[in-house]
C-alpha cells in the first residue's frame, strides 16, 4: 500500500519529540488515531519498529533513534531549500545566464556588467556572445537581449530597451582618393563592403521601398570585421550605430549621407515569465532599462555631430 511518506515521517518526528501521540496530533492538527496509523504505516514500509509503546509511555528503539536523526536532517534540508527558493524572489543571488549578439554585447552590455555585480555581489554572470540566437529555455538562459524589426513573436515577456539604426561610413583616406558620395545613387561608383544581415538580406535598405544592391568587394558576418575593412580603406560600409559611433569618435571613419538612418532595429530584453520572477532577472532587466537608453543616446550624439561627417571631416584635414 502506498503511503504519504513525508507526512508519515513528520508524524513520527512529532511523536518522538513530544513523547505522546496526543500531543503530536495537536501539533499537527489531526486526530490521534491518524497519527497512530501514519506511524504504523511508516514502520510497515520500513519493516522496522521505531517506537516501543506501552499504555503509559513510549520510547525510541535503536532503529528509531537513527531514523529520527535522518528525518530531522531531511526536514532541515527541505526548510533550507524552501527558504532559498523564496529568497530568490526578493534577493538577487545565483548565476545569471545572459546572451546577446557579439558586438552589441561588447560595446553596450560589458560596460554594465561590472556595475551590476558591484550592486549585487551574490550574483555571478555567465554571458554568451554569438551571432546566432539560442533558445531561451532550452539553453538555460535567464535573459536574452535581441535586436529585431519589431516586437518578437514569442511567448516570453519582452521589455523594450530602445532602438538603434545603421549608418554609412568610410575611411578619410578612401574618401580622399575616391570622392564623397552625396546621393545614394552615387554609391554604385564606389567599392562597398557587405555586412551579412539576416534582417535585411538583399542589400542596403533606404526606407521600405528602395533597396541598394551592389557587387561587394568584401562580404563579412561581423560588424567589427566590416569596420576594420572600411578603416583600412577597402570601401564604404554600413555599420550599426554601436560600432560606428566608436570608430567615428576615434577618427578611423567618417559618416556619409548623414541624413540617412538605415536598418532600424528594436532592442528587447526577453525572459520567461512575470510570475515569481527571480530577483536576479528582475534587477538585471531594471539595470538594462536604466542604462542602455543612455548608451544609445551617447551613440546618437556622436552620429549627429557634423565633425564626424565626411564633408566636414575631409575639409578639416
Amino acid at each position: 500500500m502506498a503511503i504519504d511518506l513525508l507526512h508519515c515521517m513528520q508524524a513520527f518526528v512529532r511523536v518522538a519529540e513530544s513523547g505522546s501521540f496526543c500531543r503530536a496530533a495537536q501539533a499537527l492538527e489531526i486526530s490521534s488515531p491518524t497519527v497512530s496509523r501514519q506511524v504504523a504505516a511508516l514502520e510497515e514500509q520500513l519493516r522496522a519498529r521505531l517506537l516501543q509503546r506501552t499504555t503509559r509511555s513510549l520510547a525510541l528503539t535503536e532503529a528509531g533513534q537513527r531514523y529520527l536523526a535522518r528525518c530531522k536532517a531531511i526536514f532541515a534540508d527541505l526548510e533550507t531549500a524552501a527558504s532559498e527558493a523564496a529568497s530568490a524572489q526578493s534577493q538577487a543571488v545565483g548565476c545569471l545566464r545572459l546572451h546577446t549578439i557579439t558586438e552589441f554585447g561588447l560595446e553596450h552590455l560589458m560596460p554594465l556588467v561590472g556595475n551590476y555585480l558591484e550592486q549585487h555581489p551574490q550574483v555571478t554572470i555567465d554571458l554568451s556572445l554569438t551571432e546566432q540566437t539560442p533558445a531561451l529555455l532550452e539553453d538555460g538562459l535567464d535573459v536574452l537581449v535581441t535586436l529585431s524589426l519589431g516586437l518578437p513573436d514569442s511567448e516570453f515577456v519582452a521589455q523594450r530597451l530602445g532602438q538603434i539604426h545603421s549608418v554609412l561610413c568610410a575611411a578619410p583616406a578612401y574618401l580622399a582618393r575616391h570622392g564623397v558620395p552625396t546621393r545614394p545613387a552615387q554609391l554604385h561608383e564606389h567599392r562597398c563592403i557587405m555586412l551579412a544581415d539576416p534582417l535585411y538580406p538583399q542589400g542596403w535598405y533606404f526606407g521600405r521601398e528602395t533597396i541598394f544592391r551592389f557587387q561587394n568587394v568584401l562580404r563579412v558576418n561581423q560588424p567589427e570585421a566590416a569596420c576594420q575593412a572600411a578603416s583600412g580603406g577597402m570601401g564604404i560600409c554600413l555599420l550599426p550605430s554601436f560600432v560606428a559611433a566608436k570608430a567615428l569618435s576615434e577618427g578611423r571613419l567618417l559618416r556619409l549621407l548623414p541624413e540617412q538612418e538605415l536598418h532600424p532595429r528594436e532592442v528587447y530584453a526577453l525572459y520567461s515569465s512575470r510570475r515569481f520572477l527571480d530577483a536576479k532577472i528582475r534587477t538585471w532587466v531594471e539595470h538594462l532599462k536604466a542604462h542602455l537608453p543612455r548608451a544609445f543616446e551617447r551613440d546618437r550624439i556622436v552620429l549627429a555631430d557634423p565633425r564626424y561627417w565626411a564633408a566636414q571631416g575631409l575639409r578639416a584635414s
